[in-house]
């Protein structure tokens, strides 16, 4: 059984997915969209198939990956599921809460698959976090995700943009909605925050510190969790992966008892995982990893980041 896919976008990431798209198991591509018709016929001549209207790229698919500027996933989602096809919508579901809210309950009513891009959950990085040894029950988490900057991608702040990749694995990793959120920001390059601070806090005192940047003089991708027996850091730029514990392989001198375990992972495409979960989703009837409701959630934290910085 195959999965008929169209796509709608065809940006910096949109023609990553049509890419990948044209060449994924259990795939037929029918064609794709973009406002630029230019464009759209760049990327539709690399992937082999036709260049159509959105009306008619939907038409013939039974599944729509939507990958435009967030100001249209509203939109095009409604249209997408009306229709009644499966809904992969690009991070984040949307620009507005309301507009979130709409097309879950538009997916349900239809009983149509959507899946959010939180391409994270897709890391080789992540699942290693969640399967390396903890530091007890942690307590604290610290993400950092800077990039120098690009003018791309300036429709929408940085927490948008950037920070929200990390929203969702903190909310992933803590399973909860955090009770309060504080942040810092500002505008720099764009008319929007270039970069943010965010602070959770979580339900028993736990909490977060989300730093995102799009001004930074260079790359840095870190995540830090703080438990009740030790630590883990993870560089994921360096691939590396460190947990301080309770009989830990490595000894530390100065704290008897305790050891370092290192690890670290093979990277793998982590896009053309996401979609092989979509296309299972739609074919298979499995849950996806990152449904309506994970695309909501971190929504709702990040429009409150945004709103914390005014």
């Amino acid at each position: 059984m195959t999965l008929r896919v169209a796509l709608l976008g065809c940006g910096h990431f949109g023609r990553f997915h049509a890419l990948k798209a044209a060449k994924a198991p259990r795939v037929e591509f029918v064609g794709l969209h973009d406002a630029d018709p230019a464009r759209a016929a760049q990327v539709a001549a690399e992937c082999g198939v036709p260049a159509l209207a959105a009306e008619e790229a939907i038409e013939r698919a039974d599944a729509v990956i939507v990958a435009a500027p967030t100001r249209f996933h509203g939109p095009l989602g409604r249209q997408v599921l009306a229709a009644g096809r499966h809904l992969f919508l690009e991070k984040p579901i949307a620009a507005t809460l309301a507009e979130a809210e709409a097309l879950s309950a538009l997916a349900l009513a239809a009983g149509r698959v959507l899946q959010v891009g939180h391409i994270e959950r897709f890391s080789a990085a992540f699942r290693a976090v969640r399967q390396a040894p903890t530091g007890g029950t942690a307590l604290h988490w610290e993400a950092v995700r800077a990039a120098p900057f690009r003018p791309r991608s300036l429709d929408v702040s940085v927490v948008l943009d950037l920070m929200i990749h990390d929203i969702d694995l903190v909310l992933a990793l803590a399973g909860e909605a955090p009770e309060t959120v504080e942040a810092t920001g500002a505008r720099v390059m764009s008319d929007h925050a270039d970069f943010a601070v965010a602070r959770l806090g979580f339900s028993g005192g736990r909490s977060a510190t989300i730093t995102a940047s799009r001004i930074s003089l260079a790359m840095e991708r870190r995540l830090r969790v703080l438990g009740t027996e030790g630590e883990m850091s993870v560089d994921f730029l360096a691939r590396s992966l460190a947990v301080l514990r309770k009989g830990g392989a490595e000894a530390v001198a100065t704290m008897p008892g305790y050891g370092i375990d290192r690890g670290g992972w093979t990277d793998h495409d982590s896009l053309e995982a996401e979609q092989a979960g979509f296309v299972a989703a739609c074919l298979d009837g499995v849950a996806p990893e990152v449904g309506a409701a994970e695309g909501i959630a971190a929504l709702k934290v990040a429009l409150a980041v945004e709103a914390a910085i005014g």
